[in-house]
């Protein structure tokens, strides 16, 4: 539900200026609304990288301890997991959020993309952008790994359960289950390494556009 709720917030935190810029003609948004959409739309990716890798860890108890699954996993846990990935989201957002404030902007500022990502907004600075490009990097980077190797781990834990299990219409209960959610964090994950741990993907705008989107 928390996972739902956090791309339901994402949705509109950019979807409708997105939409409004596809039907107008006057395509401009305030500096402060885009540093907005900026900061809400961080806390809710980075909020949703942390909340598949507690999905993922929850799918690992249900599978691989199910006696033990609402001992591991009581309300408190649940609460604790949740409350410390919206936290981490909010913090790295004011993070990079600030770093984004402390550049000058001037000239045209035209942001050649469809939403406030971080490189668009950078790439009309006047200043240096060294520090705030290396600090997203740097943080998106350890998001990454930190996440991953929690699904990983998990889901090699879940795989190795399943091909134990005798009855082959369990395995096959398990693996679709498990296939949703996996398809999505492929997509999510695939999207965020492109746009903001592998440098050289930033050499080709139109594709950080149809990534941001």
């Amino acid at each position: 539900s928390h996972l739902s709720f956090v791309d339901f917030c994402y949705s509109t935190v950019v979807t409708p200026k997105l939409l409004e810029n596809l039907v107008v003609e006057d395509r401009t948004i305030s500096f402060i609304g885009c540093i907005m959409q900026f900061f809400f739309a961080c806390i809710f990716v980075v909020t949703e990288t942390f909340m598949f890798a507690v999905m993922a860890y929850d799918r690992f108890v249900a599978v691989c301890n199910p006696l033990l699954y609402t001992v591991v996993m009581s309300q408190k846990l649940c609460s604790l997991l949740v409350s410390a990935s919206y936290s981490w989201g909010i913090a790295c957002s004011l993070t990079y959020t600030y770093f984004l404030l402390t550049l000058s902007f001037c000239g045209t500022n035209f942001i050649n993309n469809f939403v406030c990502e971080h490189a668009a907004i950078v790439s009309v600075s006047c200043s240096n952008p060294y520090i705030s490009q290396k600090i997203i990097l740097v943080s998106a980077t350890f998001n990454e790994i930190s996440s991953l190797m929690i699904i990983l781990t998990s889901y090699v834990f879940i795989f190795i359960t399943v091909m134990k299990m005798p009855s082959t219409g369990g395995r096959h209960k398990v693996f679709s289950t498990c296939a949703s959610h996996l398809t999505a964090i492929t997509i999510f994950h695939g999207t965020i390494l492109f746009l903001y741990c592998v440098p050289d993907s930033r050499s080709s705008w139109l594709m950080v556009k149809v990534a941001s989107v």
